[in-house]
């Protein structure tokens, strides 16, 4: 499997020959969009910097869009999506977002969209058992922050931890960067990748490990 991530909370996954796309951005974020290509596309909410879709084509046949709660199969991908509030007030100021599981490969990729809840319920831990590799928001202002996306991750307890919609060059949205939840995960010193290729037995075993991937736009 390889995760590639594009800025904000927009990703790219090859997994099985299927191609998934999670929340493309707008051109108004500052971020030079990229051009992607997908089997599978994941829209978490209808933001525009989650769900500009006229920058990903189909990849060979068709192209599937999930933008809805429930569980999906294309081509042995797997694939639920779980609503969640984009605020911590039950969605009372920002609505809400889905979270997605992925399971290929014998694997487990959780996404978290825009979460904004500072502490996920029981319902939505069951949802996301099992999690190998976790997408998770660590900006603030209109997610979790660094501090707060620490205590989720101890929640979910993945083997590898992935940091997502947070400030980057480039970026006209207003957030926070990723420090403080490195520092919470004890990784301030993470050299950063071009993308992370996995497969289930390269997983870490006894330690979680935070992984800090460069942003791929354009």
């Amino acid at each position: 499997m390889n995760i590639i991530w594009h800025g904000q909370s927009c990703f790219s996954i090859k997994s099985k020959d299927k191609l998934i796309v999670i929340d493309p951005f707008d051109k108004k974020t500052g971020l030079k969009q990229p051009r992607l290509k997908a089997d599978i596309l994941l829209i978490s909410h209808d933001h525009p910097d989650h769900a500009d879709t006229s920058i990903v084509k189909k990849a060979h046949d068709d192209l599937k869009i999930i933008s809805e709660p429930g569980e999906y199969e294309f081509g042995g991908v797997y694939i639920q999506a779980i609503p969640a509030y984009h605020d911590d007030k039950d969605g009372k100021e920002r609505g809400e977002t889905l979270m997605f599981t992925l399971r290929s490969e014998d694997m487990v990729v959780a996404h978290l969209g825009d979460l904004g809840q500072t502490e996920l319920t029981e319902e939505q831990l069951e949802e996301l058992n099992g999690v190998d590799i976790l997408l998770v928001p660590v900006g603030g202002e209109y997610t979790i922050n660094g501090n707060q996306a620490a205590k989720i991750v101890t929640q979910v307890d993945p083997r590898i931890v992935i940091p997502m919609h947070y400030n980057i060059a480039g970026l006209k949205v207003k957030i926070g960067d990723a420090s403080s939840f490195l520092a919470e995960e004890g990784a301030k010193e993470v050299e950063p990748k071009d993308e992370l290729k996995i497969e289930k037995r390269n997983l870490p075993v006894e330690e979680r490990e935070a992984v800090v991937l460069k942003p791929k736009t354009g």
